[in-house]
């Protein structure tokens, strides 16, 4: 069972995340049950990975909620298509607020977890939030690594001041109502430099699980807050929850996950390899997500 939800943010830029919240079979409002924060890839909506891990996940008793980020999806806000990550980091904090208002769920044993940048913004947040009793991880991507060290972490940070320098011109020609568009993924199959990313084009962009809500870009402008960011800030000092990292083995984007884990001051975690695949199989692939969430729903039911 799942309804529409919308959710009203206090992040001072006033968004309505558009979300969807799910129960677990037999539901029972008079009961109280712990709660699950699961976020988006960056480009992606509700629609896709997110629902599909916070659908599974409430049939193991938990209620989940997946939702749009401020200014993407069906949530509200402009300019469209702005991947803030700092917004994005204050979303998932925005959940667990609307979460907290709910009788049937238990304040105190909220988690949450996310897919890609989802997951590192989720790891953000949980830095910032202690509201956030349980982390989970798959294929981790901290955005603002990903695009100052590449893919495969093989570029210099300083090599990234292009980068910097294209989102000040954006802002530039923004307020002269140019359109500015950097693709997150692969726009065309042809742009794609490997087998894996050629699967994150396929992903967004042809029925495997493409939607009109994601067309797989940002705004340019948003490169002024990715360069510098760093998911991981203070993780060694706040990231004490427990904590479970997910990643493929052949994910170009594992050395991510592996940073997070060395990084946080969590006493209680550990990483899990799904053999054999690699960062987008775990989005949508019947064996991969089958067992990421075989290793989820019971670090969440102990540790929740």
């Amino acid at each position: 069972m799942s309804e529409n939800i919308s959710i009203k943010t206090l992040n001072g830029y006033g968004t309505t995340l558009a979300a969807v919240i799910n129960f677990p079979e037999g539901f029972d409002a008079s009961r109280t049950y712990p709660a699950i924060v699961v976020s988006h890839p960056g480009g992606g909506v509700k629609e896709q990975a997110a629902g599909l891990y916070a659908g599974k996940l409430a049939e193991h008793g938990f209620v989940t909620v997946a939702y749009d980020a401020s200014f993407q999806g069906a949530s509200t806000g402009e300019p469209r298509q702005l991947e803030n990550p700092h917004i994005r980091t204050e979303d998932v904090s925005a959940v667990v607020d609307y979460l907290t208002t709910l009788g049937y769920v238990d304040s105190d044993r909220i988690g949450a977890m996310g897919i890609c940048a989802g997951a590192g913004y989720t790891a953000n947040a949980a830095i910032n939030d202690p509201r956030i009793k349980a982390v989970g991880t798959v294929s981790l991507v901290n955005i603002g690594q990903m695009f100052r060290n590449g893919w495969t972490n093989d570029v210099a940070d300083a090599d990234a001041a292009p980068l910097l320098a294209m989102g000040a011109e954006a802002r530039t020609t923004d307020v002269q109502d140019k359109d500015n568009p950097f693709p997150l993924a692969p726009m065309r199959e042809e742009d794609a430099p490997n087998e894996e990313l050629r699967q994150a084009w396929e992903y967004y962009h042809t029925p495997r699980c493409e939607h009109p809500n994601a067309p797989g870009f940002m705004t340019a402008r948003s490169l002024s807050q990715i360069i510098t960011y760093d998911a991981f800030h203070k993780a060694e000092a706040f990231l004490t929850q427990p904590l479970l990292v997910i990643a493929g083995s052949e994910a170009g984007s594992r050395w991510m996950s592996d940073d997070l884990f060395a990084r946080a001051a969590s006493k209680d975690k550990s990483l899990h390899v799904v053999e054999g695949s690699n960062h987008m199989e775990l989005y949508d692939g019947e064996r991969e997500v089958a067992e990421a969430v075989s290793k989820l729903a019971p670090f969440f039911a102990d540790k929740l």
